[in-house]
């Protein structure tokens, strides 16, 4: 992932925080015939491994052996930032369209799991991660043995070594703080909730300047 200097996030709790924020990533493998094959799935980074879950009847987990190589893409808020919010506009008019917007890449080697204990854990850790917040959380032991059983049997996991991280945050850091300010603002009022998300992870970034 190209990642200019202004854009670059190196604290690795930000892009674990970026991570957890989506709840999920591109899985990217390649296969037999050498072709890309991506499969979007919940993950869970913990420590130096991403844990996952993918459909048994998905052919994706028969291609990956044992330290195959894998790309996990996980994608953030964005959104399309027109030139008619920049104030900069109205000095000089030498102002073009861009896209803002938050990713984080995983690259490291794979390994399929098929163990139903193994797959119980990271299922488990999944929901409790995610049911945490509700005031009535779910459990997988709300559901009856032999149904979760029978899930069960119908997933494999995958478990990915993390080995390399690149986490990227475009939001406008190269424009002034009243164009800033303006991107901000058009952002907010535009009624798209992915614009509104990339507005409020522009207030929290610090300025550039």
């Amino acid at each position: 992932m190209y990642v200019p200097a202004a854009n670059g996030v190196p604290d690795e709790a930000e892009a674990r925080a970026m991570v957890a924020a989506a709840g999920a990533a591109t899985v990217v493998t390649t296969g037999e015939d050498g072709y890309p094959r991506a499969t979007l799935l919940p993950v869970r980074w913990v420590g130096d491994r991403v844990v996952a879950h993918l459909a048994r009847a998905n052919p994706h987990w028969r291609e990956i052996a044992d330290g195959a190589p894998c790309l996990l893409v996980v994608d953030g808020p964005q959104a399309y930032v027109s030139p008619g919010w920049y104030a900069s506009k109205a000095e000089h008019g030498r102002v073009v369209p861009t896209w803002n917007d938050a990713s984080v890449q995983l690259r490291g080697r794979a390994t399929v799991h098929d163990d139903p204990a193994w797959l119980r854990a990271v299922v488990t850790d999944l929901t409790d991660a995610h049911e945490g917040g509700r005031p009535d959380p779910w459990h997988v032991t709300d559901a009856p043995e032999t149904y979760v059983a029978g899930q069960l049997r119908g997933i494999v996991g995958l478990e990915v070594l993390v080995e390399q991280v690149t986490a990227k945050a475009k939001l406008s850091q190269n424009r002034s703080d009243a164009d800033r300010a303006g991107v901000v603002a058009g952002l907010a009022a535009s009624g798209d909730p992915r614009a509104a998300a990339v507005a409020a992870r522009m207030r929290r970034a610090p300025s550039p300047g």
